[in-house]
């Protein structure tokens, strides 16, 4: 392992206008001002959060897919956040991580926010995704997940870095920022939270609050209001020493999900 610099965006997001927002998140992954390792975006980064997914919705490999691998290969870091996709004649809030020489991993949301009847538009995801890079171990997940300790419990160390990408509303910010430090300490990880900023098509308010957060819980980075990059480094030997110390997770109880 070596250390991870971390590129999270907080930014707005045009409603429903994915040629908008491809080409505003172009101009502002090249604003970028040092080499990083990962780039972190919003949930459903070409839309906004909409359950108007038959008319948005796109086929793997089509033009944000390819953007992705494009922006991926142009910046040599991976690329992650989540989109709406259709395959199968079901419609999915996807995840896809990107790696820089155009290989890729999907992880499907698997935690529907049924408040805004998301589950009634979107399949669910079944399968947890772990990503290898640079040494790490990076489990990527969606908004609403982050409320679902069990899903995300990091068993015999699984993993290094829990990333989630959301579009979080600001009257219920507090609760997002609580659990994304909670989910830290909890699985003695770091821990990335990329939420827009903004308003939707539907009159929702979005104030960000994203985060980088260490395996202690300590705020790294973090940011409410501003469209700005957080850019922070996360340290190998840190975790690992403090894995070492203080081997909480020997204790921790076995379990499967079904």
């Amino acid at each position: 392992m070596q250390d991870l610099k971390i590129a999270i965006l907080q930014t707005s997001l045009h409603w429903e206008n994915p040629t908008a927002n491809r080409s505003m998140l172009e101009e502002k992954i090249w604003q970028l001002k040092e080499q990083v390792d990962v780039i972190v975006l919003p949930e459903m980064f070409t839309t906004g959060f909409t359950m108007n997914a038959s008319a948005l919705a796109e086929p793997m490999n089509l033009h944000t897919f390819k953007w992705l691998r494009q922006m991926a290969s142009q910046t040599q870091a991976s690329v992650c956040g989540s989109y709406i996709v259709q395959e199968g004649g079901l419609f999915y809030n996807r995840l896809v991580w990107m790696f820089p020489d155009g290989t890729y991993k999907t992880y499907d949301k698997r935690h529907l926010f049924r408040m805004a009847g998301e589950h009634e538009v979107y399949g669910a995801g079944q399968q947890q995704l772990v990503v290898e890079w640079k040494g790490w171990k990076i489990s990527p997940l969606v908004c609403y997940d982050l409320r679902f300790p069990v899903w995300s419990r990091n068993v015999n160390n699984a993993y290094d870095a829990l990333i989630y990408v959301a579009n979080w509303p600001q009257a219920r910010v507090k609760v997002w920022s609580t659990l994304l430090k909670a989910r830290a300490i909890e699985n003695i990880a770091y821990v990335a939270g990329a939420n827009r900023v903004g308003t939707d098509g539907l009159d929702i308010s979005y104030n960000g609050a994203s985060a980088s957060i260490d395996f202690k819980g300590e705020v790294l980075w973090e940011e409410e209001e501003k469209e700005v990059w957080g850019i922070s480094t996360w340290s190998a030997d840190a975790l690992l020493k403090f894995r070492e110390k203080f081997p909480a997770w020997k204790d921790a109880d076995q379990f499967n999900i079904q």
